[in-house]
């Protein structure tokens, strides 16, 4: 009487493995011809395109890099979390670690989008020696090695972002990242 039950699973296993192979199949055809199309001619944006979405690629990654410093960085800072013995020390420091990590990165992408607006590239130029400066404050942060000085350095690159923005016609919002978008 244990024999059928051997069969019968046999038999689900065998129809799901079917089942499960065909559509892989089906779906895989129809890639390979679309890959291979798309591959050849790769369509570019134009440059009226590029110039037309640069503003706001940049207030998107400035809006960004504010809302990730002010929320993880800044205001964890005023709190006191990233003294000697505070509670969630460790913690604060990791986020404001990574946080000073994507807020570089997306203020570098915003100084690259910067340069698709003849006006927004004159006022973010002066800035870029700036943001430069903040390349390792990310990992000094997550080391609990950042003072007050090294945060000062963040809120005026991110004031200085924001200003640049509003005289080209650009206004920056601090947008709060998701907790995975800090981490990759």
């Amino acid at each position: 009487m244990n024999r059928p039950a051997p069969l019968r699973r046999l038999l689900v296993s065998l129809l799901l493995s079917c089942a499960v192979l065909m559509g892989a199949t089906a779906c895989g055809g129809g890639n390979e011809s679309k890959t291979a199309s798309s591959s050849a001619s790769p369509s570019g944006t134009s440059s009226a395109e590029a110039q037309k979405f640069a503003k706001t690629r940049f207030v998107a990654n400035a809006g960004l890099a504010a809302g990730a410093t002010y929320q993880w960085i800044v205001k964890p800072y005023r709190a006191g979390k990233f003294k000697k013995g505070a509670d969630g020390r460790t913690f604060a420091l990791v986020k404001a670690g990574l946080a000073g990590g994507f807020a570089y990165n997306r203020l570098k992408a915003a100084v690259v989008n910067a340069k698709g607006d003849p006006l927004l590239s004159k006022a973010v130029a002066p800035l870029t020696a700036g943001i430069e400066s903040l390349k390792g404050l990310g990992s000094k942060l997550r080391n609990g090695e950042a003072g007050a000085g090294d945060i000062g350095a963040f809120e005026s690159v991110i004031s200085g972002i924001k200003d640049a923005g509003k005289s080209a016609g650009a206004e920056v919002k601090d947008k709060v990242p998701s907790s995975s978008q800090l981490g990759g």
